[in-house]
This record gives structure tokens, C-alpha cells and sequence, in this order.
């Protein structure tokens, strides 16, 4: 059964997503939902941590490369078995983002990767965390 590839996906962004935590970690997991991975290129699970290099583009026209990685290695005697999205550090530090913004991914009508960000703050301009950090197809 295929799965149609989603124009968009958002991801409300937790403090481990956004290094608000310290703690060390390798990229933004990305759900196991067939219709997230769909958003992505596919990766080959018989390879060893296969990975894709994406260039996401920002409002601005800054291009930022990410990549897609799933971390496979419990296939070959490991522990990990998770997608990540990983080397996107220095976006979510320059755009200041923390927990409970959120990140948009999409292609654009030519199929090239963007990404926004729309921030979560309450009348007194403070950041306020926004609960479920799950990621979402969306129809832009």
C-alpha cells in the first residue's frame, strides 16, 4: 500500500528539540507514521544508517542543509531503530526558536524543500510552551 507524499508537515518543537534541555541529542526524531516518512526521500533499510543530504530554503532565500537519517544500526547488532532530522542546530539558533514554535517543511511548486517557522508567544509577549510536539501533515 503506498502512501501519498504530503506537500507540508509542521512539528511543534520540544525543549530537547530546541537544545532548551542541555542535553546532547542527534537531530529531531521524525515518527515512524507512514505519512511523515512519505514527506521525505525514501531511505534504504538494508543499508547501514542510510541518510539523505536535503537543502532546505528559508524566507529569506538562506539555504540550510539538514539531513534525513535513519538510524538503522539495531538491524546490525545496534540499538537504534529512529528517523531523525539532523544539522539543524544553527537554524533553529538563528531564527531563535524554543519550545512550542514551530517548524513548517514543505516543497515548493518548482519541489524544492522550505521551511518556516511561526512562533508561540502569549499577550505578554513571553514564549509559552505549546503542548503535543508531534509532527502533522498539513495542506498548505
Amino acid at each position: 500500500m503506498s502512501v501519498e507524499r504530503p506537500q507540508a508537515i509542521t512539528k511543534h518543537l520540544s525543549r530537547n528539540d530546541t537544545g532548551e534541555t542541555g542535553a546532547h541529542q542527534a537531530g529531531i526524531v521524525i515518527p515512524r507514521e507512514p505519512a511523515i516518512l512519505a514527506f521525505f526521500p525514501p531511505l534504504d533499510p538494508k543499508e547501514y544508517n542510510p541518510r539523505h543530504h536535503l537543502s532546505f530554503e528559508d524566507s529569506l532565500g538562506t539555504k540550510w542543509k539538514f539531513s534525513f537519517i535513519y538510524y538503522n544500526n539495531r538491524l546490525f547488532g545496534g540499538t537504534r531503530n529512529e528517523y531523525r532530522l539532523t544539522c539543524m542546530t544553527p537554524f533553529i539558533r538563528s531564527q531563535n526558536l524554543h519550545a512550542g514554535d514551530t517548524i513548517i517543511l514543505f516543497r515548493d511548486s518548482d519541489n524544492r524543500f522550505q521551511i518556516r517557522c511561526r512562533r508561540v508567544s502569549d499577550a505578554k509577549g513571553g514564549e509559552r510552551l505549546k503542548l503535543g510536539t508531534s509532527w502533522r501533515v498539513v495542506q498548505l
